[in-house]
């Protein structure tokens, strides 16, 4: 289902490599809405970065990079005070350890390292400039950049990776938890509204599945095994960044307009099904980019294109 993804978050590469125009605006709104309404909104740390890597002067790049820098210093703060916290924890828990053995006092030791550690490495995150690959990647519910076809034009705009179609309530989402994948058996169902006229484009280097272990290793469950999950990274050999056909929709409702989209899977190729996965994503190939983007209710021709795929060869390893 491709539950998670690594995606090109470099927004001036969708300008210099597909003449792709950014929708600044809508950056600046999310980033608006993180700082000002909702701090939880998931952002990947590899769009934060590249609005800060800009040195262009462009003043509403500025303006972002100005919410990145503010929503930054309070998280930071936050941070630092659940580390001071959880340090206090951890000494109390020591100094009870040193008379009595117990078991209240061993498990918050242990919460407490957990959550020191987590909290220090969220602040060594905040606080680096050199880029790392796990930054690009996304989760259900996570902001990418998604380009689409606007006004004759290709333009890119970041959207939430699990799609709430329009005119569906908000509720869609926790009814429908898996809308980040749309299968393409069900296009012309579930998807009809948006199939053939709200077609995107993500840049992917690598697709992240769970799959069962025993599944994996082509077995079946031993007498008394427990199912297993494993989490297995698929890159392209050779290594490419693939133009992953989507869906995606703007939604109108309490809380403002929210632009989602979701990954169109397939029937996987050998060595996917091999590993244990029963699902693929499906690459696109570079001269069907306007075509699959500017569909015009064409199923037909859209059909067509997903067909005319890229096949690269998946290889896969268990993901770090």
């Amino acid at each position: 289902m491709c539950y998670s993804a690594q995606i090109e978050q470099e927004y001036l590469s969708y300008t210099r490599v597909y003449g792709a125009d950014i929708s600044l605006s809508e950056y600046m709104q999310i980033y608006w809405v993180r700082q000002e309404i909702d701090p939880k909104i998931k952002l990947p740390r590899g769009m934060d970065m590249a609005f800060l890597r800009d040195t262009s002067g462009n003043p509403q790049v500025t303006e972002i990079q100005s919410m990145i820098r503010t929503f930054d210093e309070a998280q930071a703060t936050k941070l630092q005070q659940e580390v001071f916290a959880q340090r206090k924890r951890l000494a109390d828990a020591e100094r009870t350890l040193q008379t009595k053995i117990t078991k209240a006092a061993t498990e918050s030791k242990r919460i407490a390292a957990d959550k020191i550690e987590r909290a220090m490495g969220r602040l060594a995150d905040l606080r680096r400039d050199q880029p790392k690959p796990r930054d690009d990647r996304i989760f259900p519910a996570w902001y990418a950049p998604v380009m689409i076809w606007e006004d004759g034009m290709r333009v890119v705009k970041p959207m939430r990776y699990q799609c709430r179609p329009a005119g569906k309530p908000a509720f869609y989402d926790t009814k429908y938890p898996g809308t980040y994948n749309a299968r393409r058996d069900n296009l012309q169902g579930f998807w009809k509204d948006m199939f053939g006229y709200s077609h995107g484009i993500a840049l992917v280097s690598a697709f992240f599945e769970n799959v069962s272990r025993h599944t994996m290793e082509n077995r079946e469950l031993s007498p008394g095994e427990r199912e297993e999950n494993v989490i297995l990274e698929f890159r392209p050999q050779p290594a490419q960044t693939m133009l992953v056909a989507c869906l995606w929709s703007r939604w109108e409702g309490e809380g403002g307009p929210l632009l989602s989209f979701a990954a169109i899977t397939d029937e996987p190729p050998a060595e996917v099904a091999a590993a244990g996965h029963d699902r693929c994503i499906i690459p696109i190939k570079a001269e069907n980019i306007d075509a699959w983007l500017n569909a015009s209710g064409d199923v037909a021709r859209s059909q067509a294109i997903l067909d005319d795929r890229q096949r690269p060869f998946y290889e896969h390893r268990k993901a770090a």
